[in-house]
This record gives C-alpha cells, structure tokens and sequence, in this order.
C-alpha cells in the first residue's frame, strides 16, 4: 500500500504551532493531485532562518512567506518541501482579520499547491491558485474569509 509521509519541523519560537491542521491540509492538496506515496516536509522558521534559505537556495535576499521546492516527482515516488515563516504570518494576519494560525496555513496550502503544479504568475494562473486556496481554507482553517482586507 502506497504511503504518503508528511514530516513537519517547528524551528521558531515566536508563534505556538498545532502541526494537525497544516499537514491536514498538505495531506489533502496533494491527495486531490494524486499523490498517494513519498515524503513531504513542512518546516516553520523565523523571518532570519527564512531569509537565509531564500538567499542560498534562489539568490533572493530577503525574508519572505512561504518557499516550496519539488526535489522529486517521477512514478515512483513524490518529494518535496515547503518552507514557511511564523514571523511572517504573525506579521501579516491582521490584514485580512485572520489568525496568525490560518495566515500560516494558507502559507502551507499556497506552498503545497506549487508543487502540484499550481503557479501564480499570469492573471489566469493566480486565479486557479486563490480558488484552490480559498477552498482549502475554507475546509481547514477556523478564521479564513473572502472579505475584503481589514482596514
């Protein structure tokens, strides 16, 4: 029987994490992609730890949300990583009246939707991505809603 592994590491200490709903969440965009076996990694760090892996792994200098990285998807077996920042999202939350913990999820679910395919970089591809994230969202957070941003 195939299995899919779904590894989550908490490396900050700014922000309470519950591991459940992210790797819940990480588990249903990729089981709706068809992936049934391999390994994913959910790893939380501060903006400084963040702010590192960008600048090694894609050049950029600069804290950022979320980074994903597919490190393996043949027949065989599906590998990859996303990478999210508990600074960020605490940051953040407030602008759209949600929680620090769904801002966070979201960071997952945009994260896990790139390594299934999903991009953001036309008018038309960030559409499918708000809508595939706005209907995670809607399953799996507790403060999420399609309103406008706080003011």
């Amino acid at each position: 029987m195939p299995t899919l592994d779904i590894q989550f590491t908490n490396q900050q200490s700014q922000l309470a994490i519950d591991s459940r709903p992210l790797i819940a969440a990480a588990r249903a965009v990729l089981a709706a992609a068809g992936v049934a076996k391999g390994m994913l990694s959910l790893v939380v760090l501060d903006d400084n730890a963040i702010h590192a892996v960008n600048r090694e792994h894609l050049a950029h200098d600069y804290a950022t949300d979320v980074l994903s990285f597919l490190l393996n998807d043949d027949s065989e077996s599906f590998h990859g990583e996303v990478i999210v920042s508990a600074e960020t999202a605490a940051r953040e939350c407030g602008e759209f009246g949600q929680s620090a913990a769904d801002e966070l999820l979201l960071y997952v679910i945009h994260g896990t939707l790139h390594l299934v395919g999903y991009n953001d970089k036309s008018d038309d591809e960030t559409a499918a991505m708000r809508a595939a994230e706005a209907n995670y969202l809607q399953h799996f957070s507790t403060t999420f809603s399609l309103g406008e941003p706080a003011k």
